[in-house]
């Protein structure tokens, strides 16, 4: 399944010695194949336990994805002993002799556990023969390129350890990969743990070695389009966490969405995506300190607890799909009531799947982030804080082009936080007073709240705690991070693949805006009603409670399953450079591999778009009412809209 290398080195010597013409003597480089990495969570079963049933369950669902490369992402077990080591294996032999292939990360209980003797006794049987291993650290750290991608594995807590060895193997392997994948069983920001908060922000005195190199390590996962993989939270979370500290949406310091231009072409935000990937274990946490919005932005957020209201545990199953410049992601959950092994599969015998966060892009794309309609209206014109679909225009190599031209974000998520502190101690931690640790806080996590720079999840995101000294006289204390409501963005993004044999343009991919359903959860999981509930105190910048979103559209589902909602209504529009016409092609998406119209020719209507169309569409043929509302722009010429509410993949076909 991998490429073969040696193959196509023979392949293309023989061509060229064959000389019978130019092409083929020049032949076209080789695709790489199509690799599916699944996502494993920690699979802790308590005490000499692993969590039997859950990673029964993910593998099964992995294997029957097609996965290829599974990456367990830490705590394998609980205790590090010899017997969960053996319950681990005896699962992951059987998928393994399938011919699924296993990169292990260590996580804290590794490490605090198994290291010298059971970690790598047991995971050289999983760690490919062909990794290439971090001098020091060889069996916690290494790489292996699969077709097109590079795929890093990292220890707990070893990024900082590890950067330098990092940007060596970015560098040294320049043009054998086109995506990157980290894995590591926490992360630099996390959901309630992370690196930042924990070695920066609450760090030791004098320990700077992250601190020195933070935003460096945004800037190089920015610049080399990083998905980063992890585990340690046992909750779902993906986010974007930007290299930026002005807002996602601002390409350091000017107010522009990032789009493209003549000279440059189309541009990403300064991001990478973290991808927290749930949990396949007997325990669940409640989400702590919540978005850190200074440099991360929540876009999806799920967790299940079985304590205060939440009636059960989630499963997790998360897959990234590469194909060539393109990649797909799928994130499954499935419930259970699960407590210990003794208590049977129950509900994961027959697991429930459902599908509850995705993403299709390509190296080649645009992005912006929407925020939701929950925004005081004062604060929206401030950062770009944009709550309709409008975008600049994307750029196709054909010089297609494509933009969101209308609708508003009135389908999102909303969660709750724990109220929580943050310590100091002065003389040991890196904050030696309560305006050191304020300022490291908002200098690292939470945006102060300003007139010029709100935080749109509450008034005062942090304040002044205790105060007082310990045994020694030194000064201690904390501050506090009152308990808020967030309310999740979408990551939209919008990207073009070639054209194939079926379309006259380059194809367009709109992705980002069916993910959110309308759902309100707790900080532990628990249902609440979006359209009924009050948010907590201070969650919104002017001090007050984010309100009941009464806008929440008809067809969202308030439910985890993303398949069984629809996303909100939005305008797109697709210029074509070619002398296309009306009556030349019409505008195609793809269902199930086939392009199929989304409106017959006679259905098109002839028109500029209209933003009130959204609202009150014009009137067509009672034969048209099934079909999307396609227009055509004869004023401008070779130029289409459409009314939507999914994601899609668009292009001109011949009529």
């Amino acid at each position: 399944m991998f490429k073969r290398t040696l193959v196509a080195l023979t392949i293309a010597a023989t061509l060229s010695a064959c000389n019978s013409s130019s092409d083929s003597s020049n032949p076209q480089p080789e695709k790489p194949g199509m690799l599916k990495v699944g996502i494993l969570p920690d699979t802790q079963g308590g005490g000499d336990n692993i969590a039997l049933h859950p990673m029964e369950a993910v593998l099964a669902k992995h294997q029957a994805e097609g996965v290829n490369l599974v990456i367990p992402v830490g705590d394998l077990t609980d205790n590090g002993s010899t017997k969960e080591w053996a319950q681990w294996r005896s699962i992951a032999e059987k998928y393994q002799a399938e011919g699924m292939e296993f990169l292990p990360v260590m996580g804290n209980h590794e490490t605090s556990h198994a290291y010298t003797v059971e970690w790598i006794e047991n995971m050289r049987h999983y760690i490919p023969e062909d990794a290439v291993h971090m001098p020091t650290a060889e069996w916690l750290n290494y790489y292996v390129i699969r077709e097109n991608a590079l795929v890093i594995g990292l220890a707990y807590y070893n990024l900082p350890i590890a950067f330098g060895w990092i940007k060596d193997v970015i560098a040294d392997n320049e043009g054998k990969f086109d995506h990157v994948v980290i894995a590591s069983h926490d992360g630099l920001v996390g959901a309630k743990y992370g690196q930042t908060r924990e070695q920066i922000v609450q760090g030791t005195k004098g320990d700077n070695r992250l601190f020195d190199i933070h935003k460096e390590i945004r800037e190089l996962f920015a610049e080399h389009d990083v998905i980063w993989v992890q585990g340690h939270e046992h909750m779902y979370q993906r986010s974007q966490i930007h290299a930026r500290v002005l807002g996602s949406n601002d390409p350091g310091g000017m107010s522009d969405v990032f789009a493209s231009t003549p000279t440059g072409g189309n541009y990403r935000m300064p991001s990478y995506t973290q991808i927290i990937g749930g949990n396949a274990s007997y325990k669940g946490y409640e989400y702590r300190y919540g978005e850190r919005e200074l440099i991360q932005d929540v876009i999806q957020h799920k967790m299940a607890t079985m304590n205060n209201g939440s009636h059960f545990y989630d499963t997790n199953a998360g897959i990234l799909t590469f194909n060539d410049q393109q990649v797909d992601y799928h994130a499954y959950f499935a419930p259970h009531t699960i407590k210990n092994n003794e208590e049977g599969a129950k509900e994961l015998a027959n697991p429930a799947w459902k599908l509850m966060d995705s993403f299709t892009r390509t190296t080649n794309r645009c992005e912006s982030l929407i925020y939701p309609n929950s925004i005081p209206e004062g604060q929206r014109p401030v950062l770009n804080h944009i709550v309709e679909y409008k975008t600049n225009h994307c750029v196709a190599d054909d010089s297609s082009k494509v933009r969101l031209i209308g609708g508003i974000n009135n389908t999102f998520n909303r969660v709750d936080t724990t109220e929580r502190t943050m310590g100091y101690t002065a003389g040991l931690s890196r904050a030696e007073s309560m305006n050191d640790m304020l300022r490291l806080s908002q200098q690292f996590m939470f945006t102060e709240n300003k007139a010029w720079d709100p935080n749109l999840n509450a008034e005062n995101r942090v304040i002044a705690g205790e105060r007082g000294e310990d045994e020694h006289g030194s000064e201690q204390g904390n501050v506090v991070i009152p308990a808020t409501t967030i309310d999740m963005k979408k990551h939209v993004t919008l990207s073009w693949l070639p054209a194939d044999d079926a379309t006259q343009s380059d194809i367009a991919i709109v992705s980002g805006m069916d993910n959110h359903t309308g759902t309100y959860q707790s900080a532990y999981g628990a249902i609440k009603n979006l359209k009924v509930d009050e948010g907590l105190d201070d969650s919104q910048p002017d001090g007050t409670k984010k309100q009941p979103h009464k806008a929440l559209p008809a067809g969202a589902s308030q439910e985890w399953d993303i398949n069984e909602s629809k996303g909100d209504s939005f305008g797109l529009e697709f210029t074509s450079n070619e002398p296309l016409n009306n009556s030349s092609s019409l505008l195609a998406h793809q269902v199930d591999g086939q392009w199929q119209t989304l409106a017959t020719a006679e259905c098109v209507i002839d028109a500029a778009w209209d933003e009130g169309f959204l609202i009150n569409p014009p009137a067509r043929n009672q034969l048209c009412t099934d079909q999307a509302l396609v227009g055509y722009d004869s004023q401008f010429g070779h130029r289409w809209w459409v009314i939507l509410d999914s994601d899609r993949q668009i292009a001109l076909i011949e009529q």
